[in-house]
């Protein structure tokens, strides 16, 4: 394989170390095999991760893995696999150094703690495992925290590492106290998942960088916020989601011009329009729609279902464009009219959604599982929902949606629209999302008519859509529905999905075959 996609390129900061450009992280969204899979299942087991963490940073050039704790099983000696199956690597491109592999742990606020001590005991030991090997230590220092709502909840995690590095220190006799390294400094990335809270998620950063500084007597050199793309879509919408990361971006680069503190914005994002409409297909414009992303997450579907060499060559763009983006910025007026438009657009999706969840959970139970998720109940964890009703994981509730025809993206979007303009905020809603028209065409061509007139038959939820649809084309002076054959065939595909549906069939290899043709599962 070629040279230049064995050695990371780094945005290189004032900082000592360097910050990398592309994530692979473990979203289940591939419809397609791994095309490292010799048995060409899209189930890629945890034992299967280890040789996808490697194949990321040789095969595609990522330069960062996020292992992911929350929600799903793990390998808890990965860096002891690692560096036992692949040393010469290891030795040319160094982990933590060269490369990086980010623990995204649990919530310890809404999941049970047990696997968090576990996560924290490896990195501590990875770090010793790391130095008797002769390779750079600490290999693993920073950590994810989903769903961060509290500044003081990310001070928390560093402060309780801290703990456990000392009482490992005290109880094996190792390095004196006085004589620390880095190890026992965790950096945590708050990772922000909803629209409301990612509007006002420069004061978490800005309460973070207080207390950080009465801790440790100085404020942290650096924080990369992680601004979540697929949940608040799930829950708010497509263009509330779109607004609040943009608010977001803008806010982190006043923070960090104000404070002299690092900022390099992490998004996560999928192939799909709802999901942040990251694809191989899409570099260029993303780099310009989200100006100011210094990370961005490479979820399976981008990794697995489009040609190796199309995927070398995207996250090579990747590497070479996100970290030199002007950020966005925007003024206190067009944040207010931003956060006006993502209220307007919410209430009337989290309607909809509310109203159609029965039909997209039936769906759902039908989509095949990509990785060893464990159930999001009890004391496994949490799930997701609107209002009273339950719903899917935002990559469950897309394909859901696509699987019947219906593109998430559409709902609310024409009433939306029509509400925005009687309130004068027209030029707005073309600030914030500049390139809504061709994000509602690429979904729209997954569009099929006859299914929502079945279902608006059903339940006038969806003849709300239906409506949103009909505003929509007017607005943008386009007709939605397929083009290409792979939309047509599309569009049959999901035609019978909707009859099966009907008479209580398995519908789980249709939902796979149109997966395909979309090139994501949700």
């Amino acid at each position: 394989m070629p040279e230049n996609f064995l050695r990371p390129v780094y945005h290189q900061s004032f900082l000592d170390r360097k910050i990398p450009t592309t994530m692979a992280t473990q979203h289940p969204d591939n419809a397609s095999a791994p095309y490292w899979k010799s048995n060409g299942e899209a189930f890629i087991s945890t034992l299967d991760e280890l040789e996808e963490c490697f194949r990321s940073y040789t095969d595609i050039g990522c330069q960062e893995y996020m292992w992911d704790w929350e929600g799903k099983y793990v390998d808890e000696g990965v860096v002891d696999k690692l560096f036992s199956s692949y040393h010469e690597y290891f030795q040319k491109y160094q982990l933590g150094k060269d490369v990086f592999l980010t623990f995204r742990l649990p919530n310890i606020w809404y999941e049970k703690g047990y696997r968090i001590a576990r996560a924290y005991i490896g990195i501590l030991t990875f770090a010793d495992l790391a130095r008797d090997l002769g390779l750079n230590s600490p290999p693993v220092f920073e950590v994810i925290l989903p769903m961060t709502d509290e500044a003081q909840k990310m001070l928390h995690l560093k402060t309780t590492f801290q703990k456990i590095a000392r009482l490992k220190s005290q109880v094996f006799d190792e390095v004196p106290l006085e004589q620390e390294t880095d190890s026992s400094y965790l950096q945590v990335i708050p990772l922000i998942e909803g629209v409301p809270q990612l509007t006002a998620s420069h004061n978490i950063l800005n309460e973070y960088a207080q207390i950080h500084e009465q801790a440790y007597g100085e404020k942290p050199p650096y924080i990369r916020p992680f601004i979540a793309r697929s949940d608040p879509a799930l829950n708010s919408g497509f263009i509330p989601a779109t607004i609040a990361a943009k608010v977001a971006l803008s806010e982190y680069y006043k923070f960090g011009k104000e404070s002299g503190i690092g900022i390099y914005p992490i998004m996560g994002v999928g192939s799909l329009p709802f999901r942040g409409g990251l694809s191989p297909n899409t570099v260029p414009q993303f780099a310009e729609e989200y100006a100011g992303v210094r990370t961005v997450t490479l979820q399976s579907a981008f990794r697995y279902d489009y040609p190796l060499e199309k995927v070398r060559e995207a996250v090579h763009l990747l590497n070479r464009t996100l970290p030199f983006t002007t950020p966005l910025s925007y003024s206190e007026k067009e944040i207010r009219e931003g956060e006006r438009l993502a209220t307007i657009f919410s209430e009337i999706y989290q309607k909809t959604v509310e109203e159609i969840a029965d039909t997209i959970n039936l769906v759902s139970e039908h989509i095949p599982s990509r990785r060893e998720r464990r159930l999001h109940i009890g004391l496994f964890g949490y799930s997701r929902g609107i209002g009273q009703k339950r719903l899917p994981r935002a990559i469950g509730f897309t394909a859901s949606l696509y699987s019947l025809g219906i593109p998430p993206e559409l709902i609310s979007l024409g009433r939306g629209i029509q509400q925005a303009l009687s309130e004068g905020l027209e030029e707005s809603l073309a600030t914030f999302c500049r390139s809504l028209k061709e994000d509602v065409r690429q979904a729209g061509f997954y569009l099929n008519r006859e299914n929502l007139r079945f279902l608006s038959s059903e339940n006038t939820a969806w003849e709300m859509i239906a409506q949103d649809i009909s505003i929509a084309e007017s607005f943008f002076k386009i007709e939605l529905g397929p083009v290409t054959i792979e939309h047509y065939l599309h569009r049959n595909i999901v035609s019978s999905i909707y009859f099966l549906l009907q008479e209580n069939k398995n519908i789980t290899p249709y939902l796979q075959d149109a997966a395909i043709l979309r090139k994501s599962l949700g």
